[in-house]
């Protein structure tokens, strides 16, 4: 039998859970003052908004490009055409942001996706600016920008449209197998070294990812993207985050491995660390799914942050301390070497960017 399979739950209980979704409430947001709460199980919850589907908000934003002040993340600036995420992935740091909005960190962050419709045409404003200084800009550097929202308005499309256009070099994180229908202009620019991808991977166990990340695509489709892209000529690379340890952390060898046998050239990786409100989703989801482990996950998480199950310092709070995490770290690097991953030193072109043209011929 599988360890890592999913503990039956009460018949009560799973008539209550949400399948599909990460987070099972919706945490309090710690900028509103009032709240709607359901206080008994037996009241009225018309209301609710618990089964909803996925809410699209569409918005025009005033900007879409933004510095990066951590400096322990690896870029400089980054854009994100959506905000929320119907990934559902329980562990996602993103997740508080969804509170600056006015929303839950929760449910609605997962159900309630803010559509920045205009994202493209801000991006060439930006480029535009006779002061941009050209630096790589992550796509995805918070919520995933090939999420489902993206087949229905491409606009992850359109930024690298208007990258290719400029010769703007751009890298991209995603988890999502919906990156292979921009192949044609991933090549275009890979042509002329301005982009980078990245492929997250946490787990090749398919009760654990269904649970983790529920509205994701396989790892081993996810394989098939590195595979398909990298033959392609894009430069490939995977993500392992966050590992987990009691959960994940035993995979990473055959992630590695994995990544590598389908042409990813590089890697990165993450520790969990749960970070303000996703404390709380996160030990609600464990608990109600890993009741089993729960308590020795949870302590386990609490030894590599000193105690807690966060960090904020930099240059620790993502790779964490103490045994455990040290342990991983030291796989990460063995495995990494014996895989041939970040063996060359690569960066994107940022000699040959252009602007095109008048501003007036561009909108």
């Amino acid at each position: 039998m599988d360890p890592f399979r999913t503990k039956p739950r009460e018949k009560e209980e799973a008539d209550q859970y949400l399948q599909g979704r990460g987070a099972q409430i919706n945490t309090s947001n710690r900028f509103l003052k009032d709240e709607l709460t359901r206080e008994h199980i037996e009241g009225i919850d018309d209301w609710s908004e618990n089964n909803l589907p996925t809410q699209y908000i569409e918005q025009q934003s005033r900007t879409i490009v933004n510095k990066v002040e951590s400096p322990d993340v690896g870029m400089a600036y980054s854009m994100n055409p959506y905000a929320g995420c119907e990934h559902g992935c329980i562990y996602c740091y993103a997740r508080n942001v969804h509170e600056y909005w006015g929303y839950s960190a929760g449910l609605d962050f997962e159900q309630k996706i803010i559509v920045k419709v205009n994202a493209p045409e801000l991006l060439r404003k930006q480029l535009m600016h006779p002061k941009w200084e050209v630096m790589p800009i992550m796509l995805s550097g918070n919520t995933d920008c090939y999420q489902p929202a993206e087949q229905k308005y491409r606009l992850t499309r359109g930024l690298l449209e208007v990258c290719n256009q400029f010769n703007h070099p751009v890298g991209i994180l995603t988890k999502n197998s919906w990156i292979i229908k921009d192949k044609d202009v991933l090549q275009e620019l890979a042509k002329k070294k301005l982009v980078s991808a990245m492929v997250s991977i946490t787990s090749f166990n398919e009760d654990l990812r269904r649970v983790m990340e529920p509205r994701t695509t396989t790892a081993k489709q996810r394989l098939k993207v590195i595979e398909e892209l990298s033959s392609a000529g894009i430069r490939m690379g995977v993500m392992l985050g966050p590992m987990i340890p009691g959960l994940n952390d035993h995979e990473m060898h055959n992630i590695m491995k994995s990544a590598a046998d389908a042409g990813a050239k590089f890697t990165a990786y993450t520790f969990i660390r749960l970070n303000g409100a996703i404390k709380l989703l996160f030990h609600d989801w464990l608990y109600k799914n890993f009741p089993d482990r729960a308590d020795k996950v949870w302590h386990l998480i609490e030894q590599s942050h000193d105690g807690k199950v966060n960090d904020s310092r930099w240059g620790l709070r993502m790779r964490g301390e103490g045994s455990i995490a040290q342990i991983i770290q030291q796989q990460y690097k063995k495995f990494g070497k014996l895989y041939k991953l970040n063996e060359d030193r690569y960066e994107l072109d940022t000699s040959i960017f252009r602007r095109p043209g008048e501003q007036g011929r561009l909108f």
